[in-house]
């Protein structure tokens, strides 16, 4: 068995001067597999040295913006449950594995309300973010099963990284790769491949995100019924992804609704509301699952984190969330996207740049056609210049190798102020100028 050497600072005992000592670990399959270094490791180590960088033009990670306003509403939100006592009582207490009871009931009420959904708390559960619930789920319904193993089926790449290194066993995701609609004035589309999408035994999940993190992308509302019709003809489940959709924090551009049936899994999250230090996640899905859900959070971390949930209870309640998703958040990124492409317009004069149609989520997902290096290699040329993107290789899980088009793309992140977006992009414009 190989082993992996690491160093501890804490063999130092404090003092400077005692020589690190080298510790040898062995590790089982699963510790092999998830010390490895990911794609998902490779964007939180830039996020986390761009924002320790003075100076570093930050267009790759996934922070969320401050948005200022906000900011004010979660400040306000905060100082009430301070004086009442109940930001305390969060901190101090356990919730239960399914998460705060309170809150469970409210957004139930809200989706009954709102949408019609018949649920009821008892198909809610919380998560320390969605990583974790993705990490729960794909093994849960995909790996060795007996004698058979299942996959989870991504039916539209490029997709979020971070499904990427989620499974237990290797190759646990197969996926296909869009059909690519190209549109007037540099923009394409990706759209799921239906003619070609093979649903068989061997899929134990179907995932998709709406809006799509990398691209933007948003599935209509037909297309989730068609993936719906398609998965509860093979007894699959249709898991969403809406971090960053509707209804909350409702980063999406286009007219769409909110879809659930007890066939769905549908994963929200509080961090691109603007809390993502909070660690919340949301699954909605039938009773069974909850049930079963809640029954790994307590074997594998007790219980979730309770001030996220504290701050959007008392939100809906106050009949505040939905407002503020559609008052202040939804319309401060479709601005900032509108800016970022106008830029980018304005700084790349070139036919070769194609740019997603901006439909949602906090990203530009850009194509350089032609571009006669990799985008792998793209960043590191950017980043010896203080900007930091996301290769596009990262993004196609489910693929045996990067194709030319995943090796052609970057995903860029325009949350940044106006002038640290032109700085980026005007960075990023005399490079492609080099390359091309």
């Amino acid at each position: 068995m190989k082993s992996v050497a690491f160093f501890c600072n804490a063999v130092r005992n404090c003092d400077p001067d005692v020589p690190l000592k080298q510790v040898t670990m062995n590790l089982s399959d699963f510790g092999k597999r998830f010390s490895g270094y990911s794609g998902i490791t490779h964007l939180m180590d830039d996020l986390a040295e761009g924002m320790a960088q003075p100076g570093v033009v930050m267009l790759g990670g996934g922070n969320p913006a401050e948005i200022p306003e906000v900011m004010s509403v979660f400040n306000k939100v905060i100082e009430r449950l301070h004086k009442s006592g109940r930001l305390v009582a969060s901190l101090a207490n356990y919730d239960a594995p399914q998460g705060k009871a309170v809150f469970l009931e409210t957004l139930a009420g809200f989706f009954r309300q709102q949408y019609g959904w018949q649920i009821s708390s008892k198909n809610i559960a919380l998560t320390h973010g969605s990583q974790s619930s993705f990490y729960i789920l794909f093994n849960s319904f995909a790996g060795k099963t007996g004698s058979t193993r299942k996959r989870v089926l991504i039916p539209l790449v490029p997709e979020y990284i971070g499904y990427c290194d989620v499974g237990i066993e290797e190759d646990l995701i197969t996926s296909q790769e869009a059909r690519i609609h190209l549109l007037d004035d540099g923009f394409f589309k990706y759209q799921v491949d239906f003619e070609n999408l093979q649903v068989d035994e061997s899929v134990g999940l179907v995932c998709v995100s709406r809006p799509t993190n990398p691209s933007g992308n948003v599935l209509t509302d037909d297309e989730c019924r068609q993936l719906d019709q398609i998965t509860r003809q093979h007894k699959v489940p249709l898991l969403i992804d809406s971090a960053y959709g509707t209804p909350f924090p409702n980063i999406i551009f286009s007219k769409v609704n909110p879809f659930w049936n007890e066939n769905c899994i549908v994963c929200m999250s509080l961090s691109k509301l603007g809390l993502p230090g909070a660690r919340t996640g949301i699954v909605i899905a039938s009773e069974e699952m909850i049930r079963y859900f809640s029954n790994m959070t307590a074997i594998t971390s007790l219980a979730p984190a309770g001030i996220g949930a504290e701050i959007v209870n008392q939100l809906i309640t106050d009949n505040a969330l939905l407002p503020l998703c559609h008052d202040l958040i939804q319309p401060f990124y479709k601005r900032r996207c509108q800016l970022a492409v106008a830029l980018l317009r304005d700084a790349i004069g070139d036919s070769r740049l194609h740019i997603h149609q901006p439909e949602g989520s906090m990203f530009l997902w850009l194509w350089f056609e032609g571009l006669g290096i990799t985008t792998s290699e793209l960043y590191q040329r950017l980043k010896q210049k203080g900007v930091l993107v996301v290769p596009g290789k990262y993004f196609f899980p489910g693929q045996a190798t990067p194709s030319d088009h995943a090796e052609s793309c970057v995903r860029m992140n325009y949350v940044q102020s106006e002038q640290e977006l032109t700085k980026g992009i005007q960075i990023l414009a005399r490079e492609l100028k080099t390359c091309w």
